[in-house]
Order: C-alpha cells, then sequence, then structure tokens
C-alpha cells in the first residue's frame, strides 16, 4: 500500500471540500468569466459617504404578524388580546410581547409601511432577498453576494458571508455570480465549525505544498486561465481558513455562559450571538433565520413563544453591538416575507397577508427612534409612505454603499441591479 500517495489524496479531497463548503469556491465552467464583468453605472442615487462595513439580516420564516410586533392598533377589534408597552421613545409603542426590545426603541428606525403583492411563502422569501420575482430561468444574488463582489472580504481569512439557520434553501445566495460569493451555511450555531482543523503535520503539510507549487509553475505558465488560477486561489483560502487564529469567531464556548445566557438557550438566540463574533472578525455579512411564524392557527399562543425568543435574543444583540462600539459599522436588519391578516380567522389565527407588515433597520447609521410610514387604523393598508421589499433592499443597500444604479449582466446578457427597480430611502440614516 503507497501510504504517502493515500494521504496525498486525503489532502487533496480535505482541501477541496474545505474550500468548495467554507469559502463558496466551486468548479463551475466559465467561472469568474466575461459575461459577469460587464456593468455598467447609471447616473441616479447618490452613494453613502460613511456606509455601514458589515451586515446582520435576521429573517423571520413564515410571515410575522405585524400588529402583535411592530404595529400594534390598541383599541380596534383585530388587534385581539394584545395590548402595547411604551418604548423608551415618546409617542413609540410595541406591542407587550417586547418589553426588551422597547428599551432600545431610540436605536430603531420601524418601517410600518411595507406591503407586497406577493402572498406565498417561497415566491415572497425570494422576492424579499433578492427584489425580483422568482423566475425557473434564472437564479438572483442577494445582498451578501452584491457586498461581496463590489466591496471585497474585510477579513481575508473568513467567508465573506454566512448563513445561520436550519433552512435547507438559502434565497439571496450568489445566485447568476460567481459561486465563491455563496455564503457559508451552518445549521447548528453551537456546533461551530466542524473538522476544519488539520489532522497531519502542519510543517510536513506546508513543504508538499511548496513541492508542488514547484512542480506545477510550468503548468500555471502555460495555461495562465482564469479557471487555473482559481483553483489555485482556492487552496491558498482554504489553507489560510484552516490555519486562522480568526477562526475562534465560530467557537461559542469562548464565551461566558452569562453572555450566552443573555441572548436565549435556543438555535436562534445563540445564532445572533454567532452573528455579533463574526462582525467582530470582519465577517461581512451574516443572515440568521427564525421559522414558526406562519400563525394560520392558535396565533395567540403561538405568537408569544416566537416573541420571547426574538426580543431576548435582538435585544442582547443590540446590547452588545452598542457596547462595543460595532453598532455604528453594523447594518442590523429585521425582515419577513409578509404580514398576517388583521382579521382573526375561526381559528384564532392570522393568515398570509402581504399588503401591510413590518421591518426594522437598526445601527449602521440609522436614525433611531423614527417609526416610517402608517397603516389604516385596523391595519389592514398602506395609508403613509409605502415600501415594497425592492425599495427596502435599495434602502439597506445604499446604508451599506452598494450602488442601486450599478447594471450587472447576467451570464445570459440580461441586465440586473441590487434592487431591480427599488428606489432607496435615504431620509432613514443620519
Amino acid at each position: 500500500m503507497n501510504t504517502y500517495g493515500s494521504n496525498e489524496l486525503t489532502r487533496r479531497h480535505f482541501m477541496t471540500t474545505a474550500a468548495s463548503s467554507l469559502l463558496g469556491v466551486g468548479f463551475l465552467p466559465g467561472i469568474g468569466g466575461t459575461a459577469f464583468g460587464k456593468e455598467t453605472a447609471e447616473a441616479g442615487h447618490p452613494m453613502r459617504k460613511k456606509p455601514a462595513k458589515r451586515l446582520i439580516y435576521l429573517y423571520m420564516g413564515g410571515g410575522m404578524t405585524h400588529l402583535d410586533t411592530l404595529d400594534t392598533k390598541p383599541g380596534h377589534k383585530n388587534q385581539g388580546p394584545v395590548s402595547e408597552v411604551k418604548t423608551n421613545v415618546p409617542g413609540i409603542h410595541l406591542s407587550e410581547y417586547l418589553p426588551l426590545l422597547a428599551d432600545h426603541a431610540d436605536k430603531l428606525a420601524i418601517v410600518n409601511s411595507m406591503t407586497s403583492t406577493a402572498g406565498a411563502h417561497e415566491q415572497a422569501r425570494y422576492l424579499m432577498h433578492t427584489s425580483y420575482q422568482q423566475r425557473a430561468t434564472i437564479k438572483h444574488p442577494g445582498m451578501g453576494a452584491y457586498m461581496l463582489k463590489y466591496l471585497d472580504r474585510l477579513n481575508k481569512d473568513l467567508p465573506g458571508s454566512v448563513f445561520i439557520g436550519g433552512n435547507s434553501r438559502i434565497d439571496g445566495g450568489a445566485g447568476f455570480f460567481e459561486s465563491s460569493f455563496e455564503p457559508l451555511a451552518i445549521n447548528n450555531p453551537a456546533d461551530g465549525l466542524k473538522n476544519i482543523r488539520a489532522r497531519f503535520d502542519p510543517t510536513r503539510f506546508r513543504e508538499n505544498r511548496a513541492l508542488a507549487s514547484d512542480l506545477d509553475k510550468e503548468f500555471h505558465k502555460k495555461y495562465n486561465l482564469k479557471s487555473t488560477r482559481a483553483y489555485t486561489a482556492m487552496y491558498g483560502d482554504a489553507v489560510r481558513l484552516m490555519e486562522s487564529e480568526d477562526l475562534k469567531a465560530f467557537d461559542l464556548r469562548e464565551e461566558k455562559e452569562s453572555v450566552k445566557e443573555a441572548y436565549g438557550d435556543d438555535p436562534f438566540g445563540q445564532g445572533c450571538l454567532l452573528a455579533r463574533r463574526l462582525v467582530e472578525h470582519d465577517v461581512r455579512a451574516v443572515e440568521v433565520t427564525y421559522g414558526g411564524w406562519d400563525t394560520h392557527q392558535n396565533n395567540f399562543i403561538n405568537v408569544p413563544d416566537r416573541t420571547a425568543v426574538l426580543d431576548q435574543a435582538l435585544s442582547a444583540l443590540l446590547t452588545d453591538l452598542d457596547r462595543t462600539g460595532l453598532l455604528d459599522s453594523t447594518l442590523v436588519v429585521l425582515a419577513t416575507e409578509f404580514g398576517r391578516t388583521p382579521v382573526i380567522n375561526q381559528n384564532a389565527g392570522r393568515d398570509h397577508y402581504p399588503k401591510a407588515f413590518s421591518t426594522l433597520l437598526a445601527g449602521g447609521g440609522v436614525t433611531g427612534g423614527v417609526r416610517w410610514g402608517k397603516t389604516s387604523a385596523g391595519g389592514e393598508v398602506v395609508e403613509e409612505n409605502p415600501m415594497q421589499p425592492e425599495d427596502f433592499n435599495a434602502t439597506i443597500a445604499y446604508g451599506l454603499g452598494v450602488s442601486v444604479d450599478r447594471v450587472v449582466m447576467s451570464p445570459s446578457l440580461r441586465p440586473f441591479k441590487v434592487a431591480h427597480k427599488g428606489k432607496p430611502e435615504t431620509r432613514l440614516f443620519s
């Protein structure tokens, strides 16, 4: 048995797997081809002078009820048994289910005028993440991919984008961009990155890499192609990741028990804690998902459980980011695909309702203590400053310094923008 050859195959397999799964590097034909590079800039919206550097995107899967969270309607029959609480900003109230977040209202720009026409989960989720209608012929990039493509990674040793949650499908990934812009997916934040440390002698490994590089010089000189260079860069990225001290960012065991308890002993709370650790180590974009908001039945039994987890985790996240000075440079977004019907159904639940729902922004230079837009007395329709998903994404892009006017061509030579035809609401930023 050739032990050396066996070890070499193991090393090669490990490197390929590490780079592909951890860095989002793939081996698709034509990667980095000219189709990805054809782009133009249209004059229009101004660029922000001091944009946020990082994004934490908290996604409430299933359709978060707006009346029972961020857009209460006290005294109206649609409100049901849920009351509201005062916040630390006079005139702004939140649901009684969000008492901790009420103490952070001065950091929040609450958008109560979200509106959409997509009322099915998959289509609405896709629209919210990409600003485009879902099509079978193309997959559109999400905000994290645009950040990496045009702003680059902040930390060259770590993945630029990370997705935390149990969903098997990731909307808003690399789309038609190069696969290197795909987010690293982590199912359970408590597990961190498994099997990432090399299990062989690092000195011998470096020596073998140096020898292989020397032997490959003539090949690279003769075949100086983008695909060849990408493959070589993949190995370099994987090695940096394996050897980087910044890998500790993924290890929640580094945190005190009191800190972990502050976020909540559940996957979403620990996901928010991991998101904080990742942005501390300059990961550009982190999405944390939290499902279970599809409350067709027993809305007033299920929503208190959902909001208790959200309230604790988001409040702890804002507290920590503010304490460490990262809140000014980190844009925090709370989003969902649509709201729930203001009228309570016969099953004491609320059904899908894209006509009116709520989101919020915090940090990243957001003007806090603001309630943007307004719905009717019963929460049925938007009456002031309507904001569609495209506009919301354009606003996020503006806050992050991603041009909403840049036109990029897909491989099929069709033009796209980060937020489609959306217009940013620049007044939400200071």
